[in-house]
């Protein structure tokens, strides 16, 4: 590991200053950062702990929830106004990792994780453009049953880990983000970048950038959403494919839907084609694989993943149908 710095920040403002200094990296609960120091992935020269910052959750004025930065998974998957009026975000966190580290786990954390290929993770034995720029992608001609197969490029292949993300994505968040610049807001779907020619450029944040908090604005039909995880084992493991869904009905139609997914892409991957097919339509299985299968009309499997597509449809098909018959468990 690389010797490092130490600094605890005691306010937004400190922590943007001590963080703006060249090699620093904000620390929140460590829960992959540290992981990536060890391996000397990361090298950080030094830590600005701001896990003490941004630590509540309130209503906004509009009627949705402010989450500040520093709150941990636990504390924001039970939270009673998550649970009721967003359930399908406190299944993806349920669904992300053990207790442990939900305990330890912050969210502004959880939007920086980084990918969990085998081959970014191997930093003496393979080529890895997200780690070494130019080096090359061991992962497209090797073992890649875990990646992309959507927004991919010839540079990486690389799938986001995170579940809380997919959930998300689904329900329109926005990151209040503060840096040198001064304060923003970014739509989260325009928070983390697909890969092209810069696959170690994970997110549109500048240096020194720091989330404040996460704020999920009022979405009424939430309350009928759910996340559905598919994995090779029931403990915990990243994601094959994964849905984050919410749907309004209007009698037998969809008057609304929203559809994020998780394991197919570079980042969480929200599904616009599927919405806009299905809005105003049919709620029928039939109805439901076509718009599926309109959002993987452009995938490009790799040797491995060519199961990721039917996977992924399946699992957004029985998804919405227990949505449809208000059976979101």
């Amino acid at each position: 590991m690389t010797p490092f710095t130490y600094s605890r920040a005691g306010e937004t403002a400190e922590a943007v200053r001590m963080g703006g200094a060249a090699a620093s990296a904000y620390l929140g609960g460590g829960t992959n950062l540290v992981d990536l120091m060890r391996e000397t992935v990361a090298r950080p020269e030094r830590l600005v702990d701001v896990s003490g910052l941004s630590t509540s959750i309130t209503d906004t004025d509009a009627g949705g929830l402010l989450i500040g930065a520093g709150v941990r998974n636990t504390t924001l998957a039970e939270h009673r106004a998550v649970r009721e009026r967003f359930p399908l975000l406190s299944r993806a966190i349920l669904a992300g990792a053990s207790a442990q580290i939900r305990n330890m786990a912050t969210v502004g954390g959880n939007l920086m994780q980084r990918t969990r290929c085998t081959y970014f993770y191997d930093a003496d034995g393979s080529r890895c453009n997200k780690r070494v720029p130019g080096s090359g992608c061991d992962a497209r001609d090797g073992f890649n049953r875990i990646h992309a197969v959507l927004g991919a490029s010839d540079a990486c292949v690389a799938t986001h880990p995170s579940d809380m993300c997919v959930a998300l994505a689904a329900l329109d968040a926005v990151v209040h983000v503060e840096g040198s610049a001064g304060v923003r807001t970014l739509p989260l779907r325009e928070f983390h970048r697909l890969p092209g020619d810069r696959p170690d450029v994970d997110t549109v944040l500048a240096p020194g950038d720091l989330i404040v908090a996460v704020e999920v604005p009022p979405l009424g039909f939430a309350t009928n959403s759910t996340y559905r995880k598919v994995r090779d084992r029931a403990s915990y493991a990243f994601a094959l494919v994964s849905v984050a869904a919410a749907l309004d009905m209007d009698g037998d139609r969809v008057r609304d839907v929203r559809i994020a997914l998780g394991g197919v892409a570079h980042k969480p991957w929200r599904a616009a084609r599927a919405e806009d097919a299905l809005r105003g339509g049919p709620a029928t299985e039939q109805a439901f694989r076509a718009a599926a299968l309109m959002e993987f009309a452009d995938a490009q499997p790799l040797r491995d993943n060519a199961f990721k597509p039917e996977l992924a449809t399946r699992t957004l098909v029985s998804v919405l149908g227990a949505l449809a018959k208000g059976d979101a468990a």
